[in-house]
């Protein structure tokens, strides 16, 4: 009987180091690459060996006191000292509460990172082993390369991605959410040396009777039914708009699609901003329509909290529906007209056939598109923001009436320095945003039966 094979690609290759390993791979526990280095694959093992080396020079040059600190964020302040010889004050540099925690959490991702490491390179002294064992040529540093260049090719495409995500993303999302459990803010004067004070921040958000919690649930409310509109209004209209271009008796389609599309190629920037300018008490609507006798006075498209809330709507409908259109014309193109042909010969009416065929394909098709315009619409900081600025009316101290909870986000950090808060504002928008999310996706008709329609 023949050896029996390895197998090379074990999903169990780590427990099997430590329990089949040989003395080289198990050596490779401790010293990282000793399993390369004594299987012929030295620049490899070397290189492991200084990556491993680098990671424990770090934590005991600072390492240790970064994570030694993040229990506390810090105790010692700022002093000042009087010193006699030059006759001034001087300052003693305390603790900087940002500083520390930042690092701690740099910390904590670069020891994760080592220990993906370590596992992944003592699979690899493993992996070496069954390809002694098994009688295998072992690939050379040349042959190595050239496989980053071919059957791992992905590898090689997806490092640096993967390394901006982490960086850009990941760390500044998880410090941000360690951020909510703090007393960051200006309040206090919690900016330099701030401390963990627990579910504090959330509880005073969720509670109606705060300040601050009339203030999120004010704006929560008026987000959802925005958004609600914003989606389904513009996407209504924006089909309606779609198949009246695409009806065989329209004429000039290409002319009216370009009109549309040249709509969109405008940036939002200029365009509300353009607007913004036209919609003010003495702007060039209102002037048109005291010119034309159809008013007296001019109408508060902006300074009044209910029209300024009907007008971010409207406005976001003539931004939203050309986008829309261009999404679904080539859905409406894919409908088999033999549908419509049918259905026609059965004496139904447009009505019918639009509630009965054209509608229910659509969201058959675009429900996940729906959602994700429900999400953008959750987070449209460009139409309020540029409209409006959350105003005119306030809620409370920080937030106004058309405010969305990504527009007060960025008041709370950028402008009033609420820094804790608007990180509890954020880790609550994204957990509604989930739960709307995979409970809409999940109970559709293009998750449930995604080839079932006909």
């Amino acid at each position: 009987m023949g050896k029996k094979k390895i197998k090379v690609d074990d999903p169990y290759a780590l427990k099997k180091a430590f329990t089949k390993g040989d003395l080289f791979t198990k050596l490779s526990v401790i010293i990282c690459g000793f399993g390369c280095i004594m299987r012929k694959q030295v620049v490899k093992g070397i290189l492991m060996l200084l990556i491993e080396v680098g990671y424990i020079l770090f934590m005991v040059n600072s390492g240790f006191h970064n994570l030694s600190l993040i229990g506390s964020l810090g105790t010692q302040k700022q002093g000042e000292v009087w010193n006699e010889a030059a006759g001034v004050y001087e300052y003693t540099q305390g603790d900087n509460s940002v500083l520390i925690l930042l690092y701690a959490v740099a910390t904590i991702f670069l020891t994760l990172a080592f220990i993906v490491f370590w596992a992944l390179q003592l699979k690899h002294a493993y992996k070496l082993q069954t390809y002694q064992e098994e009688g295998r040529e072992i690939p050379t540093l040349k042959e190595d390369i050239a496989s980053l260049f071919d059957k791992n090719l992905h590898c090689t495409l997806m490092f640096l991605p993967s390394l901006g995500i982490l960086f850009l993303n990941i760390i500044p999302l998880c410090y941000m959410i360690l951020m909510a459990f703090t007393n960051y803010s200006k309040k206090g004067d919690h900016q330099v040396l701030f401390d963990w004070v627990g579910l504090k921040v959330f509880a005073e958000v969720l509670d109606f009777r705060s300040d601050t919690g009339k203030q999120f649930w004010g704006v929560l409310i008026w987000t959802i039914v925005w958004a609600i509109f914003a989606t389904f209004l513009n996407y209504i209209m924006g089909m309606i708009l779609a198949m009246l271009i695409n009806r065989k008796r329209t004429r000039l389609k290409s002319m009216w699609r370009f009109f549309f599309v040249l709509s969109v190629a405008v940036p939002q920037f200029v365009s509300l901003m353009i607007i913004s300018i036209m919609l003010q008490d003495h702007g060039a609507v209102n002037v048109m329509l005291q010119n034309a006798g159809i008013i007296s006075s001019p109408i508060p498209w902006l300074s009044n909290a209910a029209w300024a809330r009907v007008t971010v709507i409207v406005v976001n409908l003539w931004v939203g529906i050309p986008y829309t259109m261009l999404q679904v014309t080539g859905i409406l193109q894919n409908i088999p007209s033999e549908l419509y042909e049918a259905a026609k010969v059965d004496g139904a009416g447009p009505v019918t056939i639009f509630f009965k065929i054209t509608l229910p394909y659509m969201l058959f098709v675009t429900t996940p598109y729906l959602i994700t315009a429900f999400t953008g619409n959750v987070n449209n900081f460009n139409v309020i923001y540029l409209l409006t600025g959350g105003g005119p009316t306030p809620v409370g101290n920080t937030a106004g009436k058309t405010d969305l909870l990504v527009t007060w986000l960025f008041k709370l950090t950028v402008e009033q320095q609420y820094f804790n808060v608007g990180a509890v504002i954020g880790i609550l928008t994204f957990v509604v945003l989930s739960i709307i999310a995979l409970v809409t996706y999940r109970n559709s008709g293009s998750y449930k039966n995604e080839e079932a329609f006909m």
